[in-house]
């Protein structure tokens, strides 16, 4: 295993036999390339360093065929870094899950009070309280906002749950994609903004429920999105 673990990270650093060998203070490759083909493995402080050179640690260097385990890595990487926001969170999630799970962490429940300015609606409309908040408590992390409300109907599953708390912060605009609060015809919706080929409209992630076209027969206006 540690053979190939050095031929493969070598290669991948993009250093000859020589420059490693030159890196460890030798005058000569001949000391790497018994090493990868084999003949014999150096002694722990040389593990050690090579180690240290390529950033890994010296029982993965022994035991590990660092070859799946980086390669991997850079895919995961490059998988993550084209998702959206929506799906990155999710991502993040599921790991920070999975790392509790292994480590036998358990989360402490945070608990605390949030301004609730009333309903959106996951259905069939709603109305947004105008200046009189109403302090509810809440159990979890609460992330920046500039306002929270709670969610009514089940349009908005399996993001939102009938009367989960979000959190929403101030905006006018937002991009296509995004999970926004929005007046539709005088009444408050949380609804996905799509603007594609097909036109402007606010879409429920349940797929029994109409999308709400956004044009000049209704009167609309987004006014949050929301945290994710």
């Amino acid at each position: 295993m540690f053979a190939n673990n050095l031929r493969y990270l070598r290669e991948k650093n993009g250093m000859d036999q020589i420059d490693l060998a030159l890196k460890l203070g030798r005058k000569s490759s001949s000391s790497v390339s018994e090493w990868e083909k084999g003949k014999y493995t150096p002694k722990i402080g040389v593990l050690n360093d090579i180690a240290e050179i390529f950033g890994v640690s010296i029982t993965d260097l022994m035991n590990k065929d660092l070859s799946d385990t980086i390669d991997n890595r850079a895919n995961v990487i490059r998988m993550y870094d084209s998702l959206n926001n929506e799906r990155q969170n999710n991502v993040y999630n599921y790991t920070k899950q999975q790392y509790n799970e292994q480590n036998k962490i358990i989360p402490m429940t945070v608990k605390s009070e949030v301004e609730l300015y009333g309903a959106v609606s996951a259905g069939t409309g709603e109305y947004l309280l105008d200046n009189t908040p109403e302090l509810v408590p809440y159990e979890g992390e609460v992330p920046e906002h500039d306002y929270a409300v709670i969610v009514n109907g089940v349009s908005m599953r399996p993001l939102f749950e009938d009367k989960q708390i979000i959190f929403v912060k101030k905006t006018f605009e937002a991009r296509s994609g995004q999970v926004v609060i929005a007046y539709y015809d005088n009444q408050a919706y949380v609804k996905k903004y799509v603007n594609d080929e097909k036109g402007a409209r606010f879409v429920s992630l349940n797929k029994s429920y109409d999308d709400m076209p956004i044009d000049e027969t209704h009167e609309t206006q987004i006014i949050g999105v929301v945290v994710l």
